[in-house]
Parts: structure tokens; C-alpha cells; sequence
């Protein structure tokens, strides 16, 4: 079916049917966090690895995802987000009997440790399918004219899963073990791919011929390339903060992810709007200078409340540069190619996540875990002064963002 605008809609019934769909990010993003904090103990502390090795095999899960990201944008502009959430669901569902099959093997570390390869790629795969198809689903559903609103609202789903999944799958772990995850997500992932299979098919309904993808992603590259430089201090705190707490001997490693994710949440919903009044550059300016103070708070904490602050402050900042520079990215291509735009700007969120492992991980190994943050920090602020560069440039050009 042809997307179904509904243009005349009340705020209330627009929020309601984005959210309608955005359920299915929820969905999946709770899988992830289920084992988001766990998952680097379980690998360095039971199966005996360096924080490198545990860093690397849980970046494995944004190179997947990065590959998939350009065929989930494929399917959703030729046949529609429909097929690819039902596959990103089945990713996630086998990604938790992978799970449960590396906890069962466990006394032979080396086997473990390779079904949790697998596991990561499966859940890559689920994430790539499932990253910008909700958002397209609920474009086609309340019209273009929301699409800040409804990369804004996914925003929200994917953190809030984080925040609600991360110190779940520690009470999990903490009372029956890795194993009880995988059988969760496996429950979750069975009724995403049920509640998908409720819901309405729509596609868009454009008439103009569809770029070539690589042509996509170059128009939106400027802007991926700020988001990757400002993803690597979430990267940073969702995979090393608990070894980060463990090597400083704080307790509360999941409290500080949570607040992370929490203020993120309250970033959206307060200054959702900031976007439309200030523009997507000018809002992504800001809260790169913000993201960088609170990593530099976390850098130089001296104890868990002070670190609770920056990644709070961190989590504040993080909360709108995917929409201010998604929106600037998208508006940029055709109506035809949106979901190759939204899908090809995603990756560079995936190749911040999936690069912060190996990165920071060997900053820590070779310096010290105290380094992290310091290094993350730099490079946070690097995407600032480049999203100043490109805001200078759009100004003298006679650009879009006012």
C-alpha cells in the first residue's frame, strides 16, 4: 500500500502513530541493552580476555550492522519498511539462542567466545535492518513534513530500551546467569516479528528515479562524519564504562549508562523542538560542545557522583545531534532515495560504534583505563569544530540551515 498521510492530524494522533511504529526500535534496542553491560564482563572477567579482545568482539555488532544499514535503505524505498523490521526481528530472536548456546559453553572459553562472534554479527545483522526502517514507516504514515518528530521519537525508543535494558540484563546475569538473557531476547524478538506482521505495509509513493546509493551516501557523508565523531563518546560509555567503574574499584557502572540514557530521553522531549526553531546545524553545534563538556567531567571525576554528572551532561548533548544532522542530511536528496539518505547517514553512527571498540580498547591496554575519556573527549570536540566548519560554509553558500 501507498503511504497514507494524514496531514490534517492532531499533534496527539501524530505522536501516537509514530510511536506506533517506533515500538519496533523499542523492541530491538532492548535486546541489545539486555546484555550491553554485561556481555564486556562476562568475556574479560569469566572467559578470561583483555579488555581489547572484549572491546573488539562487541564492536563486531556495528560492522554488521554497517554493512546492513545500505540494504535495509534498498528495501524500504523499493518494497517498504514491512520486510525489513520482520527480518531485523528474526535477527534479533536468533541472536538470543546464539546468546544462550555461548553461556551454555562457557568452561571452553574458546568456543564461547566464537559463538559470541556470531552472536554479535546476528545482532548487527537485526540492528541494521531495524535502524532507519521505523522511522520510515511512521514518515510514510504522518508525511515528510515529520520527519525531525520521527527520527526525534526513534531517538527516544532506542535509549529508552538502553536505559531499561542495560540495568535489567544485570539483574539477569547477576541472578541466573548470561544464559537467561539470551532466552529473554529470544521472547522479545519472536513478538516483534508478530506485532510487524499486524501492522499495515506502506511504501512511498515517489515518482522520481532513485539515485544510486554511493551517491546518497556522499551527499549525506558530512554530516554522518560529525555523528561518527560524536558517537564515539556514547560508544565509549556504553562499552567501557563498567570496566571503567571495575578498575577505579566505584560500584554503579549501570546506574551511570542509565543516566546517560535518561537524560538523553529529557533532551529530546524538552528542546525536541530546537531543531525547527534554531535549525539542525546550529542545535548539532551546541550539543557537541555539551557532549564534550560532559565527557571531559567524566575524564576528570574523581568519584561516581561527579561521573554520574558528566555522562549525564554527555547524555544531554548526544540527545539531538542524530536528528539535527539527520534532518540536514535528508532534506539534501531526493523524496525517492529517503530511506537509502536515513540508512547511509546511519552508518556512520555504526562505524563510530563499531570503531570505538578496537580504539578505545587499545587506548586502554596500551595507557591505562584513565585515558579513555580524555581520548574520547578529543575526538567528540573534533566533530564539533567540524560542524562549525560546515555551518560557516552553508552560510557563505546561501545554505538551507537558517
Amino acid at each position: 500500500m501507498q503511504a497514507n498521510t494524514i496531514p490534517d492530524a492532531t499533534s496527539a494522533s501524530i505522536r501516537l502513530t509514530i510511536t506506533k511504529f517506533v515500538t519496533f526500535t523499542f523492541l530491538g534496542y532492548f535486546t541489545i541493552g539486555l546484555s550491553l553491560a554485561v556481555l564486556p564482563v562476562f568475556i574479560h572477567q569469566q572467559l578470561g580476555y583483555s579488555p581489547m579482545i572484549a572491546g573488539i568482539v562487541i564492536s563486531l555488532q556495528y560492522v554488521t550492522t554497517f554493512l546492513f544499514r545500505g540494504y535495509a535503505g534498498s528495501i524500504v524505498d523499493k518494497k517498504g519498511p514491512k520486510p525489513a523490521v520482520l527480518l531485523g526481528m528474526s535477527g534479533f530472536a536468533l541472536s538470543g539462542i546464539l546468546l544462550f548456546v555461548a553461556y551454555y559453553l562457557k568452561d571452553t572459553p574458546a568456543l564461547s567466545l566464537g559463538v559470541l562472534v556470531l552472536t554479535r554479527f546476528m545482532t548487527g545483522f537485526g540492528e541494521g535492518l531495524i535502524g532507519a526502517s521505523p522511522i520510515n514507516w511512521a514518515i510514510f504514515a504522518v508525511g515528510d513534513q515529520h520527519t525531525g518528530k520521527a527520527i526525534s521519537f526513534n531517538g527516544i525508543a532506542s535509549y529508552g530500551a538502553l536505559a531499561v535494558g542495560a540495568p535489567l540484563g544485570v539483574i539477569l546475569h547477576n541472578a541466573y546467569g548470561i544464559g537467561s538473557i539470551g532466552l529473554l531476547i529470544i521472547v522479545v524478538g519472536i513478538m516483534g516479528f508478530f506485532y510487524a506482521r499486524s501492522q499495515k505495509a506502506l511504501r512511498g509513493d515517489h515518482k522520481e528515479p532513485r539515485q544510486p546509493f554511493l551517491q546518497v551516501l556522499k551527499t549525506v557523508s558530512p554530516y554522518g562524519i560529525c555523528l561518527a565523531l560524536g558517537g564515539l563518546g556514547f560508544g565509549t560509555i556504553s562499552t567501557f564504562i563498567t570496566l571503567y567503574y571495575a578498575s577505579l574499584n566505584w560500584s554503579g557502572a549501570v546506574l551511570c549508562l542509565s543516566v546517560f540514557s535518561l537524560l538523553f530521553i529529557t533532551g529530546r522531549l524538552i528542546f525536541g523542538r530546537s531543531i525547527e526553531i534554531y535549525g539542525g546545524m546550529k542545535t548539532a553545534i551546541a550539543c557537541l560542545a555539551l557532549e564534550s563538556i560532559g565527557l571531559l567531567i567524566l575524564a576528570l571525576a574523581t568519584n561516581p557522583h561527579l561521573a554520574l554528572a558528566g555522562a549525564g551532561i554527555a547524555g544531554l548533548g548526544f540527545s539531538l545531534i542524530f536528528p539535527a544532522l539527520g534532518v540536514e542530511a535528508v532534506r539534501r536528496v531526493p523524496a525517492s532515495n529517503k530511506g537509502a539518505a536515513l540508512g547511509g547517514y546511519g552508518l556512520f553512527i555504526d562505524l563510530s560504534l563499531g570503531l570505538t571498540g578496537p580504539l578505545v580498547g587499545g587506548v586502554a591496554s596500551h595507557f591505562g583505563m584513565l585515558y579513555i575519556f580524555p581520548f574520547s573527549m578529543t575526538v567528540v570536540f573534533t566533530g564539533f569544530v567540524l560542524a562549525v566548519l560546515i555551518y560557516y560554509r552553508q552560510q557563505r553558500q546561501g545554505g538551507l540551515d537558517k
